[in-house]
């Protein structure tokens, strides 16, 4: 009788067993794109930290499990069509680089209309993602692009002048072509006949090679991955400052459809990519410079009196950058007062106050 029971008793308890559902983790495809190769800093990482984190957050509770499909290099969209890619979903989510869409982007140059402030990325990337949250005007434009803003990213430490020939100061860019992207291009303005001309990172080695360009702005890491020293062997070292010019986003259509735990963690994980990269960009930085230096290349410090006649010389960018938003409803005034009051606070006072009195 005991034997029977005992053997009841198991039966049912297995019954049951195989009666409960099977649990397991949700599986969710994440097409992931940039136009720039797999070797740039901050595509290297989002590989190297940013998949890897999401996906040890998310296997804490088990119950999500990404499939990541990485694409770079232009096998979907080139470096400038990130933006529409991700907007038309051909990328769930991107790496924008914002510096190409100044007209639907506008108030992502808010570190670009003021130079000569703070060449740390870590303090810029902080100040601008603290800014996007604070103000609506930075998710309202990717918004209308049909994308949710995540975080900001800012990858180099400072811009630089690169050059075929030796610079030393101001006056050796006059009447010169020189090769930037986005917001810098206007740091040329107040440079007697000296001439901008648009081009992406990874067309600078071949616009300085062809004698396109005489210069070109970019930073020493940046150097040293794309090889610069090879035709542009001096670098002026003018601490222009840091920029953001990388945003992290994903489509919207994609994001609605999201669970609310893997919102979470992707929003918690842009941040931390955000001050990871910032932070391997100033890490990079001294040992860029010593690469390129290696390589071939000669630095020269701008003098003090230079970098402070430069940026008197460029227009009211700043200015201009503010009343543009403010004419649309934006508060560009103040957004721009609160970046600069950031930095300020983080130690970082700049060689021209590019800060408005409100009326």
């Amino acid at each position: 009788m005991k034997h029977w029971t005992r053997n009841l008793a198991l039966a049912t308890a297995l019954s049951a067993l195989t009666a409960l559902p099977s649990f397991s983790a949700e599986t969710i495809k994440a097409v992931v794109i940039d136009g720039y190769p797999a070797r740039a800093l901050w595509v290297k990482e989002f590989t190297a930290f940013f998949i890897p984190e999401v996906d040890k957050r998310l296997a804490a509770n088990g119950n999500y499990v990404m499939d990541w499909q990485e694409s770079y290099g232009g096998s979907i969209v080139k470096p400038k069509g990130v933006l529409e890619g991700v907007k038309l979903g051909l990328g769930d989510i991107g790496i924008v680089t914002t510096i190409f869409h100044s007209s639907k982007l506008p108030s992502q140059a808010i570190a670009a209309v003021t130079p000569f402030v703070a060449a740390d990325a870590r303090a810029v990337a902080k100040a601008v993602d603290e800014i996007a949250k604070e103000y609506p005007a930075m998710q309202n434009e990717f918004e209308k692009q049909n994308q949710v803003y995540l975080a900001t990213g800012v990858v180099l430490d400072t811009y630089q002048v690169f050059s075929k020939n030796l610079i030393s100061g101001l006056s050796d860019m006059e009447g010169s072509k020189v090769a930037g992207a986005g917001m810098n291009l206007r740091y040329l303005e107040g440079i007697e006949g000296a001439a901008g001309v648009r081009g992406g990172l990874t067309d600078f080695y071949n616009m300085l090679q062809t004698g396109l360009v005489d210069h070109a702005m970019l930073w020493p890491e940046a150097a040293k991955t794309f090889k610069i020293a090879e035709v542009a062997p001096y670098m002026l070292k003018a601490d222009l400052g840091a920029v953001n010019s990388k945003t992290i986003t994903v489509n919207k259509d994609y994001w609605d459809g999201l669970p609310e735990e893997v919102k979470g963690v992707l929003q918690e994980v842009a941040v931390a990519y955000r001050d990871h990269v910032a932070g391997i960009a100033m890490d990079r930085a001294a040992a860029s410079r010593e690469a390129y230096v290696a390589a071939g290349g000669t630095v020269v410090d701008m003098s003090a009196e230079d970098r402070a006649a430069w940026a008197a010389a460029i227009p009211n960018i700043a200015g201009e950058w503010a009343d543009g938003l403010n004419s649309k409803g934006e508060a560009g005034t103040d957004m721009l007062n609160a970046y600069l009051g950031k930095l300020e606070a983080s130690g970082y006072t700049g060689v021209r106050d590019w800060t408005i009195v409100s009326n």
